[in-house]
């Protein structure tokens, strides 16, 4: 329970203990900032007359729209803490998160995929589980989807809760409270027309927050040559037991042997193209809710598609503000030169610094008045963006996909939009919990990719293996999923060093591997058990499989006549043409 109001002062240190010395001005921002995003949240409870507009915004938001909330929902955790950890700690290699770990899959799920999502009407994708592979296969994603939101959700609140602890100096069980009631009250009111309103307000809110802390900070350092030459002699000088990456590996994003864990190069690119671009990467963007419920919400098949495409551009250049300010971090703020030559210095948002308080201390170190207020903003609005994705994924897949289909059949609509409002609540607190799971990693990306590993690479084998074979069958839907995920939980046991310690991997390599190896098992298991199991008729296949859908149904006949950048096909040649050179430039 929040303590009143008159009791918050009994429980802040005084202001030397903070993080940040922040000022009336920055917290009059940030107070402005909450006072909008509840606003939005009051409006769009007016549009909330049933489940679908709960759900899914009545499906009737322009491709602009839905394009800017897709990205801006994975504007959480993942981008702006983790990616900033990584790149305080490898540096460039972290790039790869974004040019190959997210584009090519963003455009694979825009020009091949949402056809199929939006074509068919499914409310989640825990719903198009069931009606390709049936109860069995759906069990499986929907209860292991659900499990995975609120374990995330409760990564966003933590990074959330610790910027209310670094900001104001309240225990972290109290700024996890506030944070939480303030996501929770916008998503009851609104739904998902709430969320993705807020996701796109804070998807500027976010870049106008960054950008001057990336532009400030390479000032600091003496611009881009300044910060290769600092760390250049950075890592020159690091102990050799503080296991730092040399200057080529963290300047240069290929080969990338300080993501990837491997020594040699050769297995390094293929760890990452195989391991990430395309088992995490594709396992994540082409059958996460979380992203495809925000296509879902579109106003027509041709936006749905544009959604991820549209989402793309600016994806490419988040990097850019995300992990350039994590490097800086690591050769201009004191406590990160000190973490990373091995030391244990004190004073990060949960005491001890991690990686994951480099953005921080960064704006801690160069920001005046103002300008940290806006920056604190801005992190506020990616860690409720994110957390407020994974709350509005989670109740639509419960109401719908759990409770309606398993629980309580055939009742009223009101019934059921008012347990997605009663399972937004339970999701909001039981993140208050898991947010506890995410506090013991040094470094968040480590637990968001073991994550991904466990729950999405299994998830996009059993996907893409039934999208284009019609003989796969309902049981090995289900048991593909099962054994995947088991696979990538053993190998991640067998090398994880707290655990059997019977291998090392360092740096993502663990997670790459896990998550290769529940593709590859997922894929071996689906076929031999399709073998000796007996499949749908083609007849129940239309809308989900590639070879019995009609081509009209997967396009929008009015968008021929458009322009060349209005249409999903050119647009992703657009997108591909830019990021190949990306990968080519740096």
């Amino acid at each position: 329970m929040t303590p009143p109001l008159t009791s918050l002062p009994a429980l802040m240190p005084p202001a030397a203990d903070t993080l940040i010395d922040a000022n009336a001005v920055d917290y009059l921002l940030v107070a402005l900032y909450f006072a909008f995003v509840l606003g939005v949240g009051i409006m769009a409870r007016r549009s909330v007359s049933d489940s679908v507009d709960f759900f899914l915004s009545g499906r009737s938001l322009p491709a602009w729209v839905t394009g800017l909330a897709f990205i801006s929902a994975n504007l959480g955790a993942v981008e702006i803490m983790g990616m900033s950890a990584n790149g305080a700690e490898i540096g460039m290699p972290t790039f790869h998160y974004f040019w190959v770990g997210a584009v090519p899959a963003m455009l694979f799920l825009g020009v091949v995929m949402m056809p199929f999502y939006y074509g068919s009407k499914v409310r989640s994708v825990p719903e198009f589980m069931y009606r390709r592979f049936g109860t069995g296969a759906h069990v499986v994603n929907a209860f292991s989807f659900a499990l995975a939101q609120l374990l995330i959700a409760g990564v966003n609140l933590y990074l959330l809760g610790s910027i209310v602890q670094a900001l104001l100096g309240w225990p972290l069980w109290v700024a996890l409270i506030v944070a939480a009631a303030i996501v929770l009250s916008y998503i009851t009111l609104g739904g998902l027309s709430a969320a993705i309103y807020n996701e796109v307000l804070q998807f500027f809110v976010i870049v106008a927050a960054l950008l001057p802390l990336t532009l400030i900070g390479l000032h600091r350092v003496g611009g881009w040559g300044g910060l290769n030459d600092k760390i250049t002699a950075a890592a020159q000088n690091a102990p050799s037991d503080a296991g730092v990456a040399s200057a080529s590996q963290q300047l240069d994003s290929w080969p990338g042997q300080a993501l990837s864990g491997f020594d040699s190069p050769v297995l390094s690119v293929i760890g990452i193209v195989f391991g990430l671009g395309f088992v995490l990467s594709f396992g994540y963007w082409t059958t996460n809710f979380v992203e495809v419920q925000r296509a879902l919400a579109s106003d027509s098949i041709s936006s749905a598609r544009k959604t991820p495409i549209i989402g793309a551009f600016p994806k490419m250049f988040i990097p850019f503000i995300v992990i350039i300010p994590g490097m800086v971090s690591a050769v201009l703020v004191t406590e990160m030169i000190d973490l990373k030559n091995g030391g244990t210095p004190t004073g990060g948002a949960s005491g001890d610094v991690k990686y994951n308080d480099a953005l921080l201390l960064l704006m801690r170190d160069v920001l005046p008045n103002g300008l940290l207020g806006l920056a604190i903003a801005g992190l506020l609005a990616a860690f409720m963006a994110g957390m407020a994705a994974n709350i509005s994924a989670f109740n639509t897949v419960f109401s719908y996909d759990i409770w309606e289909r398993y629980v309580r059949k055939d009742r009223s609509d009101d019934y059921y939009l008012r347990i997605g409002r009663l399972a937004t609540v339970a999701a909001t607190i039981i993140a208050i919990f898991t947010a506890s799971i995410a506090g013991g990693f040094s470094n968040i990306m480590d637990y968001l990719q073991t994550l991904f590993g466990f729950f999405n690479a299994p998830l996009f084998a059993t996907f893409i293996l039934g999208m284009f074979w019609k003989r796969m069958t309902p049981t090995a839907g289900w048991t593909g999923l099962v054994a995947g995920t088991l696979s990538a939980v053993t190998l991640w046991v067998c090398g994880n060093p707290d655990m059997l310690a019977l291998f090392e991997l360092p740096g993502q390599g663990l997670a790459f591997a896990a998550a290769s190896t529940a593709f590859v098992v997922d894929i071996v298991v689906s076929v031999a058990v399709t073998m000796v199991t007996k499949p749908k008729p083609a007849s129940e296949l239309k809308g989900l499989v590639y070879s019995e859908t009609p081509k009209e149904d997967l396009v929008d006949p009015h968008e021929a006549g458009r322009p060349f950048y209005q249409r999903t096909v050119p647009l992703a040649g657009i997108a591909l043409v830019i990021v190949v050179v990306l990968n080519f430039a740096f």
